[in-house]
């Protein structure tokens, strides 16, 4: 690992840890990326396919709905062959939670508060107990009761916390403590006071995300900026960024939110200048061909693609590897220093392509 990345300056809020499969969550742990599936759980060959390709891009958590009985036994087959932990989605059918346990998952998110009376509930935690398997509470902005709906006038952060907590209770009543809770909503400002609100109250590890984001650019923003704030503020265990789509696209935004706040990393960071009038090569074009060279490279380099020779190599000085272009001529260069010229526009990118092969297999080696 290259010696221009510092350790992270945030405080985390201190939590309780918790287990999931083969991860501990909450307390000095790491901060997990995780996701669900799009797919129909019933169809475990689709469901696996994700399951692989998420965990591949760096997702460390999977969650899946399960609708029925069907998914619910598909879960077996799936969770032979994850290598991530997976969590059951359940939703008010408390038969549900207990066939996903029994087929092998490694967590519910579930709401006690909507499955059926104490005895369900009770046998929910029995199974979840046997099987060292976490509970997460999951409250979300559409979901707060009606009772606490006209209490507070809407689905306040006052509300979801309210909430949250009453579900809280019915497992503490049976004894049960693996608990992990996430307060979502699609307003980022309702969020970030909602988890703030709780973090005062209980100890239990959090997992954090903006509930219906949206689209890729504008949910990347818009998670960027609460999960951001929160993650500035110390709270957080788990994360997701929830986007619109093909959820392999919620992995980027994860990590480099992660990165971005010194928290922690995975693959290269590629930094890029915005393009001005000076900018006399396709500098558009060779950023986003180096971000598709290192797509699937987990080493943690610090890569610069800019558009002025004279500048650029000063102005990426951290960067493990850089390359800047001008009018037929680029150079590329190693922490500040040019280490080569590279004439012809042509060549530019494959002469790249082949010294970030090079200090790849650098680093790599060390």
């Amino acid at each position: 690992m290259s010696d221009h990345r510092q350790p992270s300056p945030i405080r985390r809020h201190k939590t309780r840890v918790i287990r999931l499969g083969s991860l501990f969550l909450g307390g000095d742990h790491p901060i997990r990326v995780q996701s669900m599936t799009n797919t129909d759980t019933r169809d475990v060959k689709a469901s696996t396919a994700q399951v692989l390709a998420l965990a591949e891009a760096g997702c460390e958590i999977v969650r899946l709905a399960v609708p029925d009985e069907e998914a619910a036994r598909a879960l077996k087959a799936i969770k032979a062959v994850s290598p991530v932990p997976l969590v059951a989605d359940i939703h008010f059918d408390h038969r549900l939670a207990l066939m996903a346990l029994e087929s092998g998952v490694d967590g519910l998110r579930i709401n006690p508060g909507n499955i059926g009376g104490p005895e369900k509930v009770a046998a929910v935690v029995r199974a979840a107990s046997e099987r060292g398997a976490p509970i997460r509470i999951g409250v979300n902005s559409g979901s707060v009761e009606k009772s606490l709906l006209a209490k507070y006038g809407g689905p306040t952060p006052q509300a979801m916390v309210e909430s949250a907590l009453h579900h809280v209770r019915l497992l503490e009543d049976q004894g049960f403590d693996q608990i992990k809770i996430s307060l979502k909503s699609s307003s980022v400002p309702a969020t970030i006071a909602a988890y703030s609100l709780l973090s005062e109250t209980v100890d239990y590890p959090l997992h954090i995300g903006i509930t219906e984001a949206g689209t890729p650019l504008r949910g990347a923003a818009k998670s960027g900026v609460g999960l951001g704030v929160l993650l500035w503020m110390g709270l957080g265990d788990t994360l997701r960024v929830s986007l619109t789509g093909d959820p392999l696209t919620e992995m980027t935004p994860a990590w480099e939110i992660l990165r971005c706040l010194g928290i922690r990393e995975r693959g290269p960071e590629i930094v890029s200048c915005p393009t001005c009038g000076r900018t006399e090569i396709d500098l558009a074009g060779l950023a986003q061909a180096v971000e598709e060279k290192l797509r699937y490279v987990r080493t943690p380099i610090k890569v610069a693609v800019m558009g002025c020779v004279v500048n650029g190599p000063g102005e990426a000085r951290e960067a493990d590897i850089g390359l800047a272009g001008g009018r037929d001529c680029a150079v590329i260069f190693r922490k500040g220093e040019v280490v080569r010229k590279v004439r012809g526009e042509s060549n530019v990118l494959a002469e790249f392509l082949r010294e970030l092969d090079t200090i790849i297999t650098e680093f790599e080696n060390r």
